[in-house]
Parts: structure tokens; C-alpha cells; sequence
């Protein structure tokens, strides 16, 4: 056992000793995760969100003994992300967590104070509920920043890509895909292959008697999304890793693929669903905006109070808008065009932004909001759809290629986080 182990406890049991006296008695340190540890408080209450958005979506779910083991996997994943985080400084402010939670609010076309009511309702605490949203957030922010500079595509790939798609024509297929990945490791951390093989064909011989997908995927999955059901996005053959491509194209609703071996284990999927989908419908919009960026110097609070300001004088009639960009802009390229960023394709741009840019009235002037570069104000001043170009071909094949070895990177890299680390599961 690690030297820190003694001295992670102690603080621990000072941090829950702190709680109140209800809490110290429920409370105890379940698991240490190399330098912070895994409450037991937090074991239960994943697994008590589980079971509800699980009656929410009309899904059985196995013992939990299971779900106490799929629910500890998932938090020691993010309690490492978490601690790499904190290693490369990244940090979501509260003004950034409202943003999101507002677009998550609206996506459910409610008001955060109606989605607030119904959090509480199904017995959650909104405080819980804000803080494992700025969780996922950083997690995102740490994924997104780790795994990408693992991803390499050349010229090539996208050449060819292009050319499948101009063979395809203007329209492909979507599938919708649930997910069961059975590591190669066993319960002791070593690989096993043969014991990983056996133990798909038994996933496989309980699907073809009718079991349910979801609920096997929360028994026996070791994937990240094993407590969702496995449930991922839509995707085109283009899009989804290549081993599940190769297999998966052509298959109808309902069909069980696999298990296909990759470098960590055997993968089983079921297609739940398949439609026809535009591929390259090119809807783009012309937009200019003022950044202001928070700095030692400059508040967060007064970035936003600049705009605010910013957004008064303009639409009074007192400053023009590109007048304001020209001296106040932090994004230098546009600011010189006096915060015109052209026509482009909304996809280009962060989400915060880009959802303002896809939804936004004509001539309509934002209120200020956050985006990881800083504070806006947006006016979308036109949208066309246009013709596809050969490099916007380019571009979409890009996409296409790195979404697709991004999720593969994904996958691969979190196994590797987990076996680097120092995990301790303390007996209750």
C-alpha cells in the first residue's frame, strides 16, 4: 500500500467528520483513486440516479451488487479525470455552468427554475445536480484536450473517404447503436482472452433467449457508457469506428452483431434502430460578434458588464456594432473586419456558440454569453443553404474520419487512465 494511503483517509475522515452528525453516520471513505478517494455517499447516489432515469426509460436493471460495481468503476474514471484536470488547470466558473444548464434547460423546452422543480421532484438535490453537470463538463474539456492529439488523419484517408461518399451519392443511412464491451482483463487486472471470449459467447447466448440488452450492458459491459445501457449516438458507417463499420452496414432493427475483437476486448452490438440521413446539407450562416476575454486584470463579471453595455449602446442607436468590435474584440481576425466572421458552416464553431448561431432571429443581437474563449454578443445577420464544394467535402470527410477514431482513442485511453492508477477498495 502507497505511504499516502494513511494520510488520505485521515483527511477524508476530517472532511466527513466536518458534515453534519446524520451524515457522519452514513458516510465513509469506499474507495481511495491514487490521491483523493470515492465516499460511499457518492457510490449510493449514482446509483440511485441510475435507477431513476432507468424507470424513466422503462428499463429493468440487474441486482446492486452489480450496479454498486459499475457505479464505483464509472466514479474511479472520473475521479481520475477529475485529478488530471486539476494537473492541467482547467476550471469551469459558475457563469459557464449557468450557460449550460440554461441550453439544457431550453433543449428540454423548459425554464432552469421548471427543470430545478422536477431535479428536486425525483428526489435530487439541485446543488448535486449543478456540481455533476461542472463534472462532466471538465470531464468533456479533459477528453477533448487528451485524446485528440492521439488522433492523426492523413490527406489520404480523406481523399478516399471523399471518394466513397461521391459514390454513396447525396444520402447514407444512420444507425442507432447500443454497446457491450467484455475486457480482456479479469477481475484481478490481468488479461485473459480466452476467459473474455467465453464470457461474450455467454452474453451472446442470453440475448438470442431473449434477455435485455440495457440490463446486460449494466451487468457485464466494461465500457463508460455501461450504465446508460450502452445506448450511443446516431451514427453512419462513416462516423462509427471502423471494426463496428465493417460489421454493422447493411444490418436491420434489432439485429445483434458481434462479438468483434479489438485491442481491449470483445464488442457486441444490437442496432436499435436505422434511417435515411442527409449527409451534406449545408446550411451556413453569416454572423459577426465582439469577445471579450476575463483576465487577471479583468473580471469575469465585468467582461460580461462590458458586453452588456456593449449591446445597450448598439441598439440605441449610440455605437455601431463594428465600430465596437474594431476597438474592444478579442478575437483580432474578426475584430479587424469589424467582428464579421464570414459565412460558415455553425458545426465550425464551439457548442455555446454555435447554438446561438444556428437558432438565433436575423438582426437579432445576443445577450452576452459564455463560451470556453470568453464572453459574446452574436448577430446573425443571414443564413443560405449552399451548394456542397469540393472542400467542404473535404472538410465533412475530416470530421467524419476523426469522429470515428476519436471514439476508438476514447476508449482505448480510458483503460489506460484506469490501469496507471492506484485503486483501493477499502471493506466496509
Amino acid at each position: 500500500m502507497r505511504v499516502v494511503t494513511s494520510w488520505i483517509i485521515a483527511l477524508s475522515m476530517l472532511l466527513v467528520s466536518a458534515s453534519s452528525l446524520a451524515q457522519q453516520s452514513l458516510d465513509r471513505v469506499a474507495i481511495i483513486v491514487d490521491n483523493t478517494v470515492v465516499l460511499e455517499s457518492e457510490i449510493q447516489s449514482l446509483i440511485q440516479q441510475v435507477k431513476r432515469d432507468s424507470r424513466s426509460a422503462n428499463r429493468s436493471l440487474p441486482s446492486d451488487d452489480v450496479l454498486r460495481t459499475q457505479a464505483s468503476e464509472r466514479l474511479i474514471s472520473q475521479k481520475l479525470q477529475m485529478q488530471l484536470a486539476e494537473r492541467m488547470g482547467i476550471r469551469i466558473s459558475d457563469a459557464q455552468l449557468d450557460q449550460t444548464i440554461a441550453s439544457i434547460a431550453s433543449d428540454n423546452e423548459m425554464t432552469v427554475d421548471m427543470m430545478r422543480t422536477q431535479i428536486e421532484a425525483d428526489g435530487e438535490s439541485w446543488r448535486q445536480y449543478r456540481e455533476n453537470v461542472r463534472e462532466q463538463i471538465v470531464t468533456n474539456e479533459v477528453q477533448r484536450a487528451t485524446v485528440q492529439r492521439r488522433v492523426y488523419i492523413s490527406p489520404q484517408e480523406i481523399n478516399n473517404l471523399v471518394e466513397i461518399i461521391d459514390e454513396q451519392g447525396d444520402s447514407t443511412t444512420e444507425y442507432n447503436l447500443s454497446h457491450i464491451l467484455i475486457s480482456f482483463q479479469d477481475d484481478s487486472g490481468e488479461n485473459d482472452e480466452s476467459a473474455a471470449e467465453q464470457r461474450a459467447s455467454a452474453v451472446l447466448n442470453r440475448l438470442s433467449e431473449g434477455d435485455d440488452f440495457a440490463e446486460l450492458a449494466v451487468t457485464a459491459s466494461s465500457a463508460s457508457n455501461a450504465l446508460d445501457g450502452g445506448e450511443m449516438d446516431w451514427m453512419t458507417i462513416n462516423t462509427m469506428p471502423t471494426l463496428f463499420a465493417d460489421a454493422v452496414e447493411g444490418a436491420q432493427a434489432g439485429d445483434i452483431v458481434g462479438p468483434l475483437r479489438s485491442g481491449i476486448g470483445f464488442h457486441i452490438l444490437r442496432v436499435n434502430d436505422v434511417r435515411g440521413a442527409e449527409v451534406f446539407t449545408a446550411e451556413e450562416v453569416k454572423a459577426r460578434h465582439i469577445l471579450i476575454q476575463p483576465s487577471v486584470i479583468l473580471s469575469d463579471a465585468r467582461a460580461r458588464s462590458m458586453l452588456a453595455e456593449f449591446r445597450e449602446q448598439i441598439m440605441s442607436g449610440e455605437k455601431e456594432f463594428s465600430e465596437l468590435a474594431e476597438e474592444h474584440s478579442a478575437d483580432t481576425g474578426s475584430a479587424r473586419a469589424g467582428g464579421d466572421l464570414g459565412w460558415a458552416d455553425p458545426s465550425m464553431y464551439v457548442p455555446e456558440f454555435r447554438e446561438k448561431a444556428e437558432n438565433q432571429e436575423i438582426g437579432y443581437i445576443s445577450e452576452p454569453f459564455r463560451t470556453t474563449h470568453g464572453w459574446h454578443i452574436l448577430e446573425v445577420q443571414d443564413r443560405r443553404t449552399q451548394d456542397v464544394t469540393e472542400q467542404r467535402k473535404q472538410d465533412q470527410a475530416g470530421n467524419m474520419l476523426f469522429s470515428r477514431k476519436y471514439r476508438e482513442e476514447l476508449d482505448i485511453w480510458l483503460q489506460e487512465l484506469r490501469d496507471r492508477a492506484y485503486v483501493e477498495v477499502l471493506e466496509e
